[in-house]
């Protein structure tokens, strides 16, 4: 692949990724929080925003289990959004770090970045999991008949 195409498509990952996140921040704010910080008790789903209102933060009304589904997901969909954006960014800074630092530096620029790459795939990978497996303990639960994240 060209370099010019490669670059293109890393610019889009990032627009992407920012459109991601400036929608999921919409609908924190337009729903007063979401589900991975809100709980599900009684069969309501409830949401919850952290700094919104006050710190400790304040539970919505309930809310239907769509939007709560919607609202965890998306929260999900924030770990690979930054990693993809991570990424991207350093593949194209990539040029720029080799170039500064020196050859005859304990780590070279290209293992830097190949570190850093490993890096950030492995905390969205495992950040990602974490929340998946918190998602389906809560729905679990919920379909069991006990209550969720009080």
């Amino acid at each position: 692949m060209k370099r010019v195409t490669r670059n293109k498509i890393l610019i889009w990952v990032i627009l992407l990724g920012l459109a991601n996140f400036a929608i999921y921040t919409f609908f924190y704010w337009y729903f007063q929080g979401d589900a991975r910080n809100g709980f599900i008790c009684d069969g309501e789903y409830y949401l919850r925003g952290h700094f919104l209102r006050i710190r400790e933060g304040i539970a919505s009304a309930p809310v239907s289990r769509s939007v709560w589904i919607y609202s965890y997901i998306h929260s999900i969909s924030i770990w690979p959004t930054i990693g993809s954006m991570l990424v991207s960014m350093f593949i194209l800074a990539r040029p720029h770090i080799m170039a500064t630092i020196k050859s005859d530096s304990m780590v070279t620029g290209k293992g830097f970045v190949n570190v850093c790459i490993s890096l950030v795939v492995l905390v969205t990978l495992v950040s990602t999991s974490v929340f998946v497996v918190n998602l389906c303990q809560a729905l679990n639960a919920s379909a069991a008949g006990n209550n969720f994240g009080m």
